[in-house]
């Protein structure tokens, strides 16, 4: 007898099985059940209106003469300012990673580009993804190619209205000696669901600085692979979550340590308010060629809540015998005794509440490269309601 579960709504419209908790790694973030609409396809453009006023609401326009724009997944150069970019509309392949982020990507046909960057310094680039499509759904595939050498800064945004699935492949390569500074910052509707995959390729000195916010969408699922293939790179990977509300954000993260002498960093702090739920999922492989392999990751949990959850799931397979590798998770409330210390100086409860709440992730601001951008985090954590 067929075991097989009849079609849902979602996936009829989206072509693809969806993932449940029967899946180890989806069994926080069960998306068959809580996708439960049809989100068919963008078709036809949005109103021009609606996409500058959202387009306004992008942190980071000022930090930068390079913008790249997407609108409902669709690329718009008459929005974007590519001058002294290089560039090309050809999308990356799919990638090899079995996955069912990727599975829906490709069933919706991704548009994208592929930026390269091959010269010594270059500035600052943002790529601003707009959605406006109400019960519809939007798929992007990007690649990110950095040349032997060179340096690339990257800031990417999600903003948009409306109950809608954003769903975001990139592929990234850092060539030999080269450094990538990435800031991804999820904005998206309260109502919509952003689903992402990264792969990060990574050559022999290499260095990859890349932070991502999230706060935005209800329910939030990003992947990412990071692959190092040549000696002595370094990445550090690391995330913040401002949660509130019933807010769901899940990140699995996967290092594949495969040459020696290699580092890797992972750091997540997790703010959670009233009933959202913050989950991360590290893994870090190291092969059994990998010695010198240093390997830390880390996740931290801020609860405003007590109906708040944040589940942890820390893994570290090791096949080489002359490493360090660590991980440590840790879940907690605001210290009392420092709010006791503020308000006794005369700073009222919620004040008191933002600048602690500041300070705890303000750890993974600080990595941000650029100093404008930092101060536009700064800005967006100060603006998550603090209830007294």
């Amino acid at each position: 007898m067929s075991t097989a579960l009849a079609k849902t709504s979602a996936e009829e419209a989206l072509g693809v099985s969806l993932p449940d908790r029967r899946m180890e790694e989806w069994r926080w973030t069960d998306l068959r059940a809580r996708l439960n609409k049809a989100y068919a396809p963008v078709v036809g453009s949005a109103n021009a209106a609606d996409i500058d006023r959202l387009l306004a609401t992008a942190p980071f326009a000022k930090l930068t003469n390079h913008r790249v724009v997407f609108v409902n997944g669709k690329f718009d150069a008459r929005r974007s300012i590519l001058a002294g970019l290089d560039f090309s509309g050809s999308v990356a392949p799919r990638p090899t990673v079995d996955d069912p982020v990727i599975d829906i990507n490709s069933s919706l046909k991704p548009e994208g580009l592929t930026l390269r960057f091959d010269g010594q310094t270059t500035e600052l680039v943002e790529i601003v993804h707009v959605a406006v499509a109400p019960l519809k759904a939007m798929a992007i595939r990007n690649r990110i190619e950095v040349a032997e050498g060179a340096s690339a800064s990257i800031i990417e945004t999600f903003v948009g209205e409306g109950d809608y699935v954003m769903n975001a492949v990139t592929e990234i390569s850092v060539g030999k000696g080269a450094r990538l500074d990435r800031l991804k910052v999820e904005r998206d509707a309260a109502e919509s669901t952003h689903l992402s995959h990264v792969i990060y390729e990574l050559a022999e000195n290499s260095r990859l600085n890349d932070i991502t916010l999230t706060n935005g969408a209800v329910l939030n699922r990003q992947n990412g692979n990071c692959n190092f293939n040549g000696p002595h790179a370094e990445a550090k990977i690391s995330g913040a979550y401002l949660l509130k509300g019933k807010q769901h954000a899940d990140t699995r993260l996967v290092i594949n340590h495969a040459v020696p002498n290699c580092t890797s960093r992972e750091m997540f702090k997790i703010v959670l308010d009233d009933n959202a739920r913050g989950i991360f999922q590290g893994k870090v492989v190291v092969a059994r060629d990998a010695q010198k392999t240093d390997g830390k990751q880390s996740s931290h949990a801020l609860l405003l809540s007590e109906n708040a959850e944040f589940d942890a799931k820390p893994e570290l397979e090791i096949y080489a015998d002359d490493v360090v590798c660590g991980h440590g998770a840790t879940a907690g409330d605001i210290n009392h005794d420092h709010m006791f210390y503020l308000q006794s100086r005369g700073i009222p409860e919620a004040e008191a509440k933002s600048l602690l709440i500041a300070a705890f992730v303000g750890e993974v601001f600080d990595l941000v490269a650029d100093e404008g951008a930092q101060a536009a985090l700064v800005d967006i954590a100060a603006q998550r309601l603090v209830k007294a």
